[in-house]
């Protein structure tokens, strides 16, 4: 059964578990991503092998920007279930991209994250204030637009591709403006196994395509907007 499949039936049984929901809540947000150093190993459609520590930069600040959103089903036990996607992205730096032999390795548009969450929210934490905590985690994959220029190909690597599974952490603070909106501030972190796929050179007859694997490791403070209905 494909990884897809299986993050499917994972979130159609969290939904099925939340048969008494007292509360839908949409959330957005935006913040501040980086991307944890890591080993990048594989072989281009050439041949040639490569394995490298990688300098990745998240430059979340930087067009397309990060940003990401979820819909929560919160119980009367304020135990949520949910789904979340987020839009990171991940720059190999110039070093890297030289000694791989590549003028572009990137997931830009960006390192898409899809998760099925389930929540924890501790009203009253703080007395009568509205500021209410929260946490959780989250299971997926990884969808990226993989962008891979090889020097001296005829193309270019430049897609959408699923290449591993996703697993995600947070942990937050909600303050509520009224009834329906509220504001929040959450740590993020993420985790997802990537294996690439490095399409073949067609001016090259019969020559197979490359790959790439390496795990992403993603730390981000967010600030976002919710509705409650």
């Amino acid at each position: 059964m494909s990884i897809i499949s299986k993050t499917a039936i994972a979130a159609a049984l969290l939904m099925a578990a939340s048969p008494a929901a007292a509360e839908l809540e949409l959330s957005f947000y935006l913040g501040t991503q980086t991307v944890t150093d890591s080993d990048a190993s594989g072989t281009l459609p050439d041949g040639t092998a490569f394995n490298r520590n990688v300098d990745w930069q998240g430059k979340s600040l930087d067009n397309p920007y990060y940003y990401g959103g979820r819909a929560m089903w919160w119980t009367n036990s304020d135990l949520g279930f949910g789904i979340e996607g987020t839009h990171t992205k991940a720059y190999a730096s110039a070093g890297d991209r030289a000694a791989f032999g590549v003028s572009r390795l990137e997931f830009t548009d960006g390192h898409n994250i899809f998760t099925a969450n389930v929540m924890k929210r501790y009203p009253g934490a703080f007395g009568g204030s509205r500021f209410t905590p929260y946490a959780g985690a989250g299971v997926g994959i990884a969808v990226p637009h993989v962008d891979i220029q090889v020097i001296g190909a005829s193309n270019r690597t430049h897609d959408f591709e699923m290449t591993g599974l996703a697993l995600r952490g947070i942990a937050g603070m909600k303050y509520e403006l009224n009834e329906n909106w509220s504001l929040f501030g959450e740590y993020q972190i993420v985790w997802s196994d990537n294996d690439v796929t490095i399409n073949a050179d067609p001016g090259v007859p019969g020559q197979p395509d490359g790959k790439l694997r390496t795990e992403l490791l993603t730390h981000a403070v967010n600030i976002g907007i919710s509705y409650s209905f």
